[in-house]
């Protein structure tokens, strides 16, 4: 068990490669796309549940100052050695951001993480102390709508889909409604949603950009 804060998170993530996934080749060029583009000095940018780093590595290709931090020790430290050039830490969306960076960044990315945590009142509250006030964070999530959860129950798919017995996994299944909620109870204004993967109103995944206020 690791704890970040007052809340206690289950460290079961492990990584023996540095890889890009099947479900990054259609999230990572959706997020892109909702990158401001660097002029002049280098955007400062933060992954948030960076893995093994390799969206982090992507950044840093693009001229972005990149930092990135995960819970996975294993992933950091495949992080550490595949993508020099790169501040990896090892820490959790619980913990005390801006005293560990010490200052705030311009993007803050976390791509297929919240759907995993306990607490996203107090990872949002997190990002927030460690965005600048004209920031932007840009957040991916699996969709969870009417229509989509209705085909997983009359097809059922339930059991396969939410995955009861497995160990960690998704716990939360955001739709564009609880999502907006989230992020406007912790600081943020939705600036806009993009669904990704299949067709619409059945997309794998939503990203959402928002702004702090």
């Amino acid at each position: 068990m690791k704890t970040g804060g007052n809340t206690t998170t289950y460290a079961y993530y492990t990584y023996d490669e540095f890889e890009v996934t099947q479900n990054h080749r259609y999230l990572w060029p959706a997020v892109l796309r909702e990158l401001p583009p660097n002029s002049g000095t280098p955007l400062s940018v933060l992954d948030a549940g960076c893995g093994t780093g390799a969206f982090a590595a992507v950044l840093r290709d693009r001229k972005y100052e990149v930092s990135a931090f995960d819970l996975s020790e294993s992933g950091i430290e495949l992080a550490r050695k595949s993508a020099p050039g790169i501040r990896f830490e090892s820490l959790s969306v619980y913990d005390n951001l801006i005293e560990d960076f010490q200052t705030p960044f311009d993007v803050i990315i976390s791509i297929e993480v919240i759907e995993h945590l306990y607490d996203p009142d107090t990872s949002l509250r997190r990002l927030r102390e460690v965005i600048k006030p004209e920031g932007t964070l840009i957040l991916t999530t699996p969709y969870h709508g009417y229509l989509k959860n209705l085909l997983i129950a009359a097809g059922g798919r339930c059991d396969a889909h939410y995955t009861p017995l497995k160990v960690g996994g998704h716990i939360k299944f955001w739709s564009r409604k609880t999502l907006e909620t989230l992020l406007s109870r912790n600081g943020f204004r939705v600036k806009r949603f993009r669904g990704v993967g299949r067709m619409p109103g059945l997309w794998k995944s939503h990203v959402v950009v928002a702004r702090p206020v």
